[in-house]
């Protein structure tokens, strides 16, 4: 601060100051800084202040930087790749048994289901394992592999108690990994000022028949904002389930405005995409579209109604097949998978979402063929209606046409340095 720096109020590890009419930016993880600026002498300028300080650091220069087990490249085209190969080869290693096959998604359709008979894992030196290797998978999934992060988000549930079923899927992830293990992240935006959220819910998908909220935010290219989490109570409809998974996730869109805007770039398109258009009423109309089915539901998530007005938030709706938060709902498989991903991990562009992919049913839904006869067997699996209704309360649409994707324009990033203490 002494040097005339300005926090970001929404991230106190991130501090802007205007230097010959451009914004020099500071940013720090403990002891490690990064500073970026058009101007290379502005940023060896802030160096030689900051060592005056706290003496000599180390300098890394350049588009190509290590930090955190990240391999971060800054690409000419204004992109920016994230890759973590050699710390992947590291779990894949650690794990002890041999990976080397591949597997064609991170998780099969059984993700999500439980055998009560499976039996513990053991000896401890197992579970020990397990419990170090699902954490170092999730540390890789936030930040360069969110592919694998419904995966992975559901063996973190597991850490207390893990069986031999979980241990075999944690293997199964494992293989996708080694299959893929050279996949970078790719990150872009045009003007920095169009945001694009999406936000689905699976409903009663888990074995206590809660339902399971995924979610994605874009600034144009890959999804730099992920989500795949269980809900934390039981709903008792379809539209509830999409009501309260857009609750929780709107948030995030928030703060990555408020963020932006005080970074100097205001959002001017704020668009936040659904396919339950039952939820999407609610949303916009509150208790006025709140039906003898929908009373019951918590006012506490109806802000979104609010937000729509506050936060200049577009609740719009976005078909099923191009929905990009339904990867994070459930496991994906073949076509449909592979298309998300790409998406997901910026390799396609936002417009190949309303590219149709064949077998969508198949690929969508289902159980792994030996878990579904795991399950009738000890009688788990029950056919109910009524856990399985969908609401139907929205006439008509909300009046919202679907916006076509814009012409992202291309935005070259500043200069950058890494710095190590």
């Amino acid at each position: 601060m002494d040097m005339g720096f300005e926090l970001n109020p929404y991230d106190p590890c991130v501090a802007n100051k205007m230097i010959d009419g451009k914004q020099c930016t500071v940013v720090w993880y403990v002891d490690d800084n990064k500073i970026s600026h058009v101007d290379p002498q502005v940023v060896t300028d802030v160096i030689t202040a900051i060592e005056k300080h706290f003496g000599k650091m180390t300098v890394t220069r350049g588009r190509h930087h290590k930090f955190l087990g990240m391999d971060i490249t800054f690409n000419s085209n204004g992109t920016v790749s994230i890759l973590m190969e050699e710390y992947l080869k590291g779990v894949i290693e650690f794990f002890g048994e041999p990976i080397s096959s591949s597997a064609s998604s991170a998780a099969g359709k059984g993700l999500l289901n439980i055998n009560p008979d499976s039996p513990a894992v053991a000896p401890q030196e197992r579970v020990d394992l397990y419990g170090s290797i699902v954490p170092k998978l999730l540390h890789v999934a936030l930040r360069a592999r969110p592919d694998i992060l419904p995966a992975v988000a559901f063996l973190c549930t597991r850490l207390s108690d893990p069986r031999e079923q979980d241990w075999n899927k944690l293997r199964r992830l494992l293989q996708y990994i080694n299959g893929t293990i050279s996949l970078p992240r790719i990150l872009g935006g045009g003007t920095l000022t169009r945001l694009k959220t999406w936000v689905d819910a699976s409903y009663a998908v888990h074995p206590d028949f809660k339902s399971h909220t995924g979610g994605a935010v874009s600034l144009g290219l890959g999804a730099f904002m992920c989500k795949s989490q269980k809900q934390k109570l039981n709903t008792k409809s379809s539209t509830e389930a999409e009501l309260v998974g857009a609750s929780d996730f709107l948030p995030a869109t928030i703060w990555v405005k408020m963020f932006m805007e005080a970074q100097g770039y205001p959002i001017t398109v704020n668009d936040f995409a659904q396919d339950n258009e039952s939820a999407m009423k609610l949303e916009l109309n509150g208790r006025a579209s709140a039906g003898q089915k929908s009373r019951h539901i918590n006012i506490r998530h109806f802000f979104i109604t609010d937000r729509v007005k506050t936060e200049g938030l577009n609740i719009i709706h976005c078909p099923t097949e191009e929905m990009l938060a339904d990867f994070f709902t459930k496991p994906l498989q073949g076509a449909l998978f592979r298309k998300f991903r790409d998406v997901i991990l910026g390799h396609k562009p936002l417009s190949s979402l309303s590219v149709p992919v064949t077998s969508l049913r198949e690929e969508r839904v289902g159980r792994d063929d030996d878990e579904t006869q795991t399950l009738m067997r000890t009688g788990t699996l029950m056919e109910n209606a009524e856990n399985a209704e969908k609401h139907s309360e929205a006439v008509g649409r909300t009046g919202k046409d679907l916006i076509p994707e814009a012409s992202w324009s291309r935005v070259q990033f500043r200069s950058m340095i890494l710095i190590t203490f």
